[in-house]
C-alpha cells in the first residue's frame, strides 16, 4: 500500500485529496477518516523491510484539516477521526477546533487507576461507541473469545500467559459491571452467551447516556455476536473480514436487535 506524497499534493492544489472528500461526501451523511493521525504524519516502511525500518512522513496538517472541514460544511456532512493509538501532541485540539471528532470507545474510557468512567464524562468532541471492527465485541470480551484466539494464534504479548490475560480480564469484568450494571440486576452475570447478552443490554445503555454527541452502536453488538470482524496483526489463522452474519430475518428487525436499538434511542433522549 501507498500513500500520497505530501510534495505532490501541494504542488497539484490538493486536488488529489479533495476529489477523495467528494466522492465519498457524495451521497453519504459523514465520513469516517481511517487513522485520522495521517492528516498530519504517517508511518512509511521501504518495500521488503521490516516495520522497525520505518519513519513518519510529515504532511500538511493544517491545510488538509481545512480542506476536511470545508467538504463537510458543503456536503453538511459531520467527520468521524479515528483517532485511537499514538497521536502527536495537540492533534485532538486542531482537530476538535475544525469539527472532527474523535472516538470514545467503552474498554479505554477509564481513569488512572483502571476503573470505567462513567458516561456524562466522556468527551464532548467525540462520539461513543461499545467497540470497533478491530476490538472484541462486548460479548466476545466478556467471554474472553479474543483471548482465545490471540492464545491460539500466539498473539499474547511476550511473557504474558493465557492464564495470566483470563485473571486480568475477570478483574476487568468486575471493573465494567460495577460501573454499567442496572439497579435491577447487580449480580455478575455469568461468563456465558446468555450472561454475556445482559451485559450488551446494559452497555448499550452505557454508551447512549454519554455526553458525546453522536453514540454507534456497531451492527455485531446490536446482534450480541461473539466474533469481531478484524483481529489486527493477523493475515491469516483468524477469518478477517469473511464471517457471514446469521441467515434469516432482517437484521436489524430481530428481537435482540430491535430491544437494543430502543435501548440506545431511550437512553440518548433528553430527560
Amino acid at each position: 500500500m501507498t500513500t500520497f506524497s505530501p510534495a505532490a499534493l501541494r504542488a497539484h492544489g490538493y486536488s488529489a485529496f479533495i476529489d477523495t472528500l467528494r466522492a465519498t461526501l457524495t451521497r453519504q451523511g459523514g465520513i469516517r477518516i481511517d487513522h485520522v493521525m495521517g492528516l498530519e504524519r504517517l508511518w512509511v516502511i521501504p518495500e521488503g523491510a521490516s516495520a522497525a525500518d520505518g519513519a513518519y512522513l510529515s504532511f500538511p496538517g493544517r491545510d488538509l484539516m481545512r480542506l476536511v472541514a470545508l467538504e463537510s460544511h458543503r456536503h453538511d456532512a459531520v467527520v468521524i477521526g479515528e483517532d485511537l493509538g499514538t497521536v502527536p501532541a495537540g492533534f485532538r485540539t486542531r482537530a476538535a477546533q475544525r469539527s472532527i471528532m474523535g472516538m470514545n470507545v467503552l474498554w479505554f474510557q477509564r481513569d488512572a487507576q483502571g476503573m470505567f468512567l462513567p458516561p456524562d464524562q466522556w468527551g464532548t468532541n467525540d462520539v461513543a461507541m461499545t467497540t470497533t471492527h478491530d476490538l472484541p465485541t462486548v460479548a466476545g470480551w466478556w467471554q474472553a473469545t479474543d483471548i482465545g484466539w490471540r492464545k491460539t494464534l500466539r498473539q499474547l504479548p511476550r511473557g504474558t500467559r493465557a492464564e495470566d490475560a483470563l485473571a486480568a480480564r475477570a478483574h476487568d469484568r468486575a471493573a465494567l459491571w460495577a460501573a454499567l450494571h442496572p439497579p435491577e440486576a447487580p449480580e455478575l452475570p455469568p461468563v456465558t452467551p446468555d450472561g454475556a447478552a445482559q451485559v450488551v443490554d446494559a452497555a448499550t445503555r452505557f454508551v447512549g447516556a454519554a455526553a458525546s454527541p453522536l453514540a454507534i452502536l456497531p451492527l455485531e453488538d446490536a446482534l450480541g455476536l461473539p466474533e469481531q470482524p478484524n483481529l489486527p496483526g493477523t493475515v491469516s489463522g483468524h477469518p478477517n473480514w469473511q464471517q457471514r452474519y446469521p441467515p434469516g430475518p432482517p437484521l436489524l428487525a430481530r428481537p435482540d436487535a430491535a430491544r437494543r436499538l430502543d435501548l440506545l434511542r431511550t437512553a440518548r433522549s433528553p430527560a
